[in-house]
């Protein structure tokens, strides 16, 4: 019984209450400091999944390709993200269809704070808090190179910081929808980096990239105006009250704080849409350069040809003669 409770405090989620509701009682779960115990033990489960696939697939494919240092290091990193976004894309289409996020947008803003959650919104939280928490200690044990290490820390910070904003501030149903359009978008990007690495010439998996990176970035403002200029300053509690979970939503009847909340997230969304043109960019300049070489490239071989056969004389009639139309065979001097 004692070693039951203690296993049940790593594996499943805690905080469960009895929520009345008109069918009778719904169980449903808040969060607390007991938290951090079961993300702990998902963080061991995702180390050791995290192995698996290393030394199942990605190691297998990598002896085959025979590539470089650098290339070997985004292979892995590009094969670990696949794996990851696509169980993620996966399983957060399941939660929020049959939650009944994506089929009713007011329950997003309706009803909040959303303090209480589905077994599966709060289990699918600890789970991605564990995943980029495990991320950490997998920079020392994949040995990745300390020019890589900011840039991996920048978007461990950055997805850490959005999860777990969206789970204490009780805005988890919003969470969710812009984590399925941005695990989306990074799928294909991680999918057309490992398509690249296998054959260097097969880049139309970029472009599909392309098209739903800005397709999502769409959604994801729309999105954002939909639920902070309109849906939040209805809600019915507007009162600061941190111990029922409202801890803002009073602020976005000022339509200051609301314009200047938008106006962030425009901005950030500008920045992250001006990096994507100057990638785009980049990429086709590298691609035309490439191109006008291969045909320059082309055209000095041709001319090289036409110097070769100018050199050695030209065939008429079965007889090789020389440029000016003379026999490139020396003549014999008559004898006196």
């Amino acid at each position: 019984q004692v070693t039951a409770k203690t296993a049940f405090l790593f594996i499943l989620p805690q905080y469960n209450v009895s929520v009345p509701t008109a069918d009778g009682e719904l169980v449903q779960y808040h969060y607390g400091l007991k938290d951090l115990v079961t993300i702990l033990f998902y963080i061991f489960i995702a180390i050791i999944l995290h192995a698996v696939v290393q030394e199942y697939a990605l190691d297998k494919i990598n002896r085959r390709l025979h590539l470089s240092k650098v290339k070997h290091s985004k292979f892995n990193e590009s094969g670990q993200l696949v794996a990851f976004h696509l169980t993620s894309v996966i399983w957060c289409l399941y939660v929020v269809v049959t939650e009944g996020y994506i089929s009713n947008p007011r329950s997003l803003w309706e009803n909040y704070p959303h303090v209480y959650l589905p077994y599966q919104v709060k289990f699918f939280y600890l789970c991605q808090l564990a995943y980029w928490l495990h991320a950490l200690p997998e920079l020392y044990f994949q040995k990745v190179r300390k020019e890589e290490i900011p840039r991996q820390l920048r978007c461990i910070a950055l997805y850490l910081l959005h999860i777990a904003g969206a789970y204490l501030l009780n805005l988890t149903r919003l969470g969710l929808i812009l984590l399925l359009l941005q695990y989306l978008a990074e799928f294909f990007f991680h999918m057309a980096r490992l398509v690249y690495f296998t054959d260097e010439n097969n880049e139309k998996l970029f472009n599909v990239w392309a098209v739903v990176f800005v397709v999502t970035r769409l959604f994801t403002l729309t999105l954002y105006i939909l639920v902070i200029g309109f849906g939040l300053p209805r809600v019915e509690s507007q009162a600061l009250d941190p111990e029922k979970g409202n801890f803002f939503s009073f602020l976005f009847n000022n339509i200051l704080f609301r314009m200047s909340v938008l106006l962030l997230v425009c901005l950030f969304q500008a920045s992250v849409m001006w990096r994507f043109i100057h990638f785009q960019l980049r990429r086709w300049r590298e691609y035309w350069h490439e191109q006008s070489s291969r045909k320059r490239a082309a055209a000095g071989t041709k001319q090289q040809t036409k110097l070769l056969k100018r050199d050695s004389g030209y065939h008429e009639n079965g007889v090789v003669k020389a440029e000016n139309g003379t026999s490139p065979r020396t003549k014999k001097l008559k004898s006196p």
